[in-house]
């Protein structure tokens, strides 16, 4: 999966490590808009 390319203009989901909201978009989101917790890039596989 790192060999995908991404484009910018492309809408990404991220998830919140705590609460697991998922929010859809551009660029990624300074912090969770319910719970203010870090959030991931969905289409990166955790390790």
């Amino acid at each position: 999966m790192r060999d995908v390319t991404q484009t910018p203009d492309e809408e990404t989901p991220y998830e919140c490590f705590e609460c697991g909201a998922v929010v859809v978009a551009e660029d990624k989101p300074d912090a969770c808009p319910q719970c203010e917790s870090e959030m991931r890039n969905r289409q990166i596989p955790l390790e």
